[in-house]
Parts: structure tokens; sequence; C-alpha cells
């Protein structure tokens, strides 16, 4: 069991962080060379439509995994070193972020989009490119004390 959880919470972070990277790095500056606003924020609001379903499996999937190897890998929350109260304060507050994303802004993108109120969707865009930012931050922040951590933070 503990192979499968360990790869499990690890296809899980390089999901939610890698798909952040992509939209972040590669997508969105493309998208905003090669698109008028229209198309650029219709494509935006698929591409999140698509996505934060994955995002939804990998938060949960990190939160039952990351428990389980705490307990069954560590001996519960006294044994574990402090970067894993750390991975686990980030987790709750990179959650919190994709929570907020998930249910203010992409909603309004979506509402707007489909309205073709291109102001209004701009604006929910460029909340959720600010939100995205930092929460692809902390995910790096995160993989750098999952890697490094241990040797780091002892």
């Amino acid at each position: 069991m503990l192979p499968l959880a360990i790869s499990l919470h690890l296809l899980s972070a390089t999901l939610w962080v890698g798909g952040m990277f992509f939209a972040y790095c590669i997508l969105r500056p493309i998208a905003a060379i090669q698109f008028e606003p229209p198309q650029r924020l219709t494509l935006w609001s698929e591409v999140f439509s698509k996505f934060f379903p994955w995002v939804w499996a990998a938060v949960i999937l990190l939160l039952a995994t990351g428990l389980w190897l705490i307990k069954h890998k560590f001996g519960g929350m006294q044994h574990v070193g402090v970067h894993i109260h750390i991975m686990l304060t980030i987790w709750l507050l990179m959650t919190l972020i994709f929570m907020h994303i998930f249910f203010a802004p992409k909603r309004r993108l979506s509402r707007a989009v489909s309205e073709q109120d291109w102001s209004t969707a701009g604006q929910a865009l460029a909340q959720i490119r600010k939100l995205l930012a930092i929460n692809l931050s902390l995910g790096i922040i995160v993989i750098i004390i999952a890697t490094a951590g241990r040797y780091l933070l002892t």
C-alpha cells in the first residue's frame, strides 16, 4: 500500500503544480499574443472547466494520501519533521486559494463568457491569473520542501 500511496501523492502534486506551470508560463503568454479577448477568454473558460476537475481530484488525493502516509509511514503527526507540517499548511493555503478561484472568479468568468461580457470576463481572468501565480509559487515551494525539506529543516 505504501508504494501506491506515495505514487498517488506524487502524481497528484505533479498534476496540480505542473498544470499551473503549463497554464501560467506556457499557455498564458501565447494566448495573449495569438487571440483577441473573445477567443482568449473563451479559451481560458474552457481550459479551466477541463483542468479544475483534475485539481479537485488532486486536492482530495493529496490530503488522503498525505494523512495516510503520516499515520502509516511516520506513526502520526508527533513523529513527522517540521517539513511535513509546512507542507500540510501550504496544502491548506493552496486549497483555500483554489476553492476561492473555483467558486468566485471562475464562475464570474464562465458567466461573463456565456453572456459575451468581455470586460467582466477580463476582470475575472485577471484575478485568476494573480491567484494562480501565488498558488504556483506555493506549489514550487512545496516541491522543494518535499524533496529537500528533511535535509534543510532538521
